[in-house]
């Protein structure tokens, strides 16, 4: 097992074609996609898809992306956390997503001061961006309790939605 991080309570790896089962887990549920604007997964062949296209792919690309993240107590997938570079506005974003049950125990804020530091120290990011809808009264608390900081609502994605975007310097 490749881990990128630990903590007291968590494991942060890079996702392998055998988490199937958990992506689909946590990617099948309405309310975990609530505020991201993804598509919810209604295939374990769309698990796959996932894992093989896109966080793979991140990693051969970037040398980085979305990890899964294990919660020790139970050994189990949980959801997933980490950076990614997103190519279009040539910027590296934070995010997570987890399963409802693990919502409100700390979890994103935990797993993510972890995750900034590894972009700042192993990767030699200048910067990090958060985006999140402003409805999504956790993750922008999450976002500041990390340290992002407000520098503009913009969309994303062409969706005519306004988004918060902020920010982290080295």
């Amino acid at each position: 097992m490749n881990i990128i991080i630990e903590t007291k309570r968590l494991i942060l790896r890079e996702f392998t074609i055998n988490d199937f089962e958990a992506v689909f887990e946590f990617n099948s549920r309405v309310e975990v996609h609530k505020y991201t604007g993804d598509e919810i997964i209604k295939s374990i062949e769309r698990a796959k898809e996932i894992i093989s296209n896109i966080w793979l792919n991140d990693y051969k690309n970037y040398g980085y992306g979305r990890w899964a993240v294990i919660y020790k107590p139970e050994n189990k997938i949980i959801g997933f956390a980490g950076l990614k570079y997103l190519p279009e506005i040539n910027e590296t974003d934070i995010g997570y997503r987890f399963l409802p049950e693990y919502w409100g125990k700390g979890i994103a804020t935990e797993v993510s001061k972890k995750i900034i530091n590894y972009g700042f120290d192993q990767l030699k990011l200048n910067r990090i961006i958060g985006i999140t809808m402003p409805e999504n009264i956790g993750s922008c608390k999450v976002l500041e309790k990390i340290g992002l900081t407000l520098y503009k609502v913009d969309q994303y994605d062409d969706d005519g939605k306004a988004y918060i975007w902020c920010e982290i310097f080295k």
